[in-house]
């Protein structure tokens, strides 16, 4: 064997992409010695996708607090890719459901406010392309919880 290309997705809650490959890949060279190894982490849309585009495109993570399904603040953070432009963001790492306990998971009672928030901050800081990542999420709302925080004001019939 000359080359082995390793592509792996992560396993939810356990592994990322980057730590599954490291620790396959370490196993095909103990196994294969003389195997070039080339680890190309991928994901789905879902947790892990804003790390491996960040990757990918020489970018940088930006923490900050945003609101949770609940809205109660939480720490998180999205990617910027390396030209500054496009933003990645992952639904679950601030609207996700693993951010709500499981005796209170209702979606008719959680938002998509702080994945607007993200978005928010990103085009505060000059982004105008987004890759969006929608797996995960504790949400049922359409995304109106996302355009109030982008300023968006919905009303019914009586204003």
């Amino acid at each position: 064997m000359k080359k082995v290309v390793i592509a792996i997705d992560s396993f939810k809650g356990c592994l990322s992409s980057f730590e599954a490959g490291a620790a396959v890949a370490a196993g095909v060279r103990a196994a294969c010695p003389n195997s070039e190894v080339v680890v190309q982490p991928v994901a789905d849309g879902g947790e892990g996708m804003q790390d491996v585009l960040i990757a990918a495109t020489g970018g940088r993570r930006i923490a900050l607090q945003a609101h949770a399904p609940l809205m109660e603040l939480h720490d998180t953070y999205y990617g910027i890719s390396g030209d500054g432009r496009t933003a990645f963001i992952e639904m679950a790492s601030i609207s996700g459901l693993p951010l709500v306990p499981e005796h209170r998971r209702n979606p008719m009672l959680t938002t998509t406010f702080g994945t607007g928030e993200l978005i928010c901050d990103a085009l505060e800081r000059g982004c105008r392309d987004f890759v969006i990542g929608i797996g995960g999420s504790a949400t049922n709302d359409a995304g109106l919880g996302m355009l109030q925080a982008l300023g968006f004001r919905f009303t019914d019939r009586e204003g």
